[in-house]
């Protein structure tokens, strides 16, 4: 039995920043398959033979496992820390980027028909796993960070991740060019792996998990006291299914599921329609929409880190609520001209609404569900970003229903989306102002007895 009184032989590495440099990695790594057919559309739509619809599945199917499987892996957090389900989501991402390139060089893309539609969407599937490594770091940057530094933490660790798919977005298209497209995978595919290498050397569990492995019987409210030693804050308060279900029971998770709809979700929409759009709207080369895709893509993940310190100012929930307001001020801009010149201001207002927005939803998630944030991180951030899975073939749906126009008239999609994200964030404000109000009042009548 161990000596619970003598605690100073007890390790515990690594620090904040490290933890959050390990995340934001992973997380990088995993990130990048938001593009993983958005700049290659183009060139797999004619041998592939597929309509404006089945481009929008296309470009979205690395969502829809990137956002499914946030749900239970983000939760798995809460029993093992974030690193052994980044390994997981990171092999899986892997296994898939294999899978495709192998069918890249036995059938090569000029073989490729019609009936290998559905196993190129399986590939892009298990690719997709990567994705889903953003509720891991979020819920993993949570548990290393306090509650007062939250959102800078996640603004930086989401801002600097998220930027991933714009680069890829940029460098995929250039690659091709020197190499053709089965030499852009390959050399996705060296990245991944050797990053998820890096990261299961670099990687860190906060404090608690690393006692929870090797405490070896050390009950749990001294391992808490001796990381709130160290700065800890969050904690636990279950397992997996614990921490989905508490989650599940607040209202305000699904408030915030839907906010993270709108901002993140349609995010990883945009990020993944814009090759196309910029392409056969404007006839722009691969290269050309590639770089306007990075531009809107790391605009919307760098603004988040100034975001995060914003919402450490002025609350998560005014900023949901600003940044929406110029979110939808943007898609008016795309929806009502056909004109180049307003189209890309119209994509950088949006950009900068998205990221802000993006940052202040998660600023909220640990003032609500502190004491089960891998759970709410799985809610939110998987349901939230199953956006970047629905919406691409809802736009594809406008330019069959409108033809060309139909790639601007798409965009009414957001103002609807941002429409709805007021009406719910500014409901969120109101009841923690009540809330807040309730107790002081409480904390006074006690003070005053």
């Amino acid at each position: 039995m161990m000596d619970h009184t003598k605690t100073e032989n007890v390790k515990m590495s690594g620090s904040p920043a490290q933890g959050l440099l390990g995340a934001t990695l992973g997380f990088f790594i995993g990130f990048a398959a938001v593009s993983l057919f958005g700049p290659t559309a183009k060139l797999l739509k004619a041998p592939l033979e597929l309509s404006p619809v089945q481009v929008g599945l296309l470009v979205a199917t690395p969502m829809l496992s990137g956002s499914l499987a946030r749900i239970p892996f983000g939760a798995w957090v809460d029993t093992t820390g974030g690193k052994k389900p980044f390994l997981w989501l990171l092999g899986i991402s892997a296994v898939g980027m294999a899978g495709l390139l192998v069918l890249l060089q036995v059938v090569t893309p000029e073989g490729l028909t019609p009936a290998y539609f559905p196993l190129v969407l399986g590939l892009g599937f298990l690719a997709g796993f990567g994705i889903a490594t953003f509720s891991v770091g979020i819920a993993q940057t949570s548990y290393w960070f306090p509650q007062r530094r939250q959102g800078w933490a996640l603004g930086a660790y989401a801002g600097f991740g998220n930027m991933a798919p714009g680069l890829f977005a940029w460098l995929i298209p250039i690659v091709i060019g020197l190499w053709t497209i089965t030499g852009a995978y390959t050399i996705w595919l060296i990245f991944l792996v050797v990053g998820t290498i890096v990261y299961a050397i670099i990687g860190r569990n906060a404090y608690y998990f690393q006692l929870c492995r090797d405490r070896k019987g050390m009950p749990a409210e001294q391992a808490r006291k001796l990381c709130r030693e160290r700065g800890q804050e969050l904690f636990p308060g279950g397992g997996v299914w614990h921490g989905l279900a508490t989650a599940a029971k607040l209202w305000q998770t699904w408030f915030l599921v839907a906010l993270y709809f709108t901002t993140f979700g349609g995010f990883l929409a945009l990020t993944a329609w814009f090759p196309t759009f910029w392409s056969e709207l404007f006839g722009l080369s691969l290269g050309a929409a590639g770089a306007l895709t990075m531009l809107y893509s790391v605009l919307a993940s760098l603004i988040r880190v100034p975001g995060g310190l914003f919402s450490d100012r002025v609350g998560g929930e005014l900023t949901v609520i600003l940044a929406v307001l110029v979110m939808m001020a943007g898609a008016l801009v795309i929806a009502l001209t056909r004109t180049f010149g307003p189209a890309v201001t119209g994509a950088v207002i949006m950009a900068l609404g998205m990221g802000v927005g993006n940052a202040g939803v998660f600023k909220l998630v640990p003032r609500y569900l502190p004491r089960a944030m891998g759970g709410a991180s799985g809610w939110v951030g998987g349901i939230g970003a199953f956006g970047g899975f629905a919406i691409p073939p809802l736009l594809g749906l406008f330019i069959r229903n409108q033809g060309d126009a139909g790639y601007s008239l798409g965009f009414v999609t957001f103002v609807g989306l941002a429409a709805v994200s007021l009406v719910l964030a500014y409901v969120l404000k109101r009841t923690y102002r009540t809330r807040e109000a309730q107790e002081e009042g409480i904390s006074t009548e006690a003070s005053t007895a």
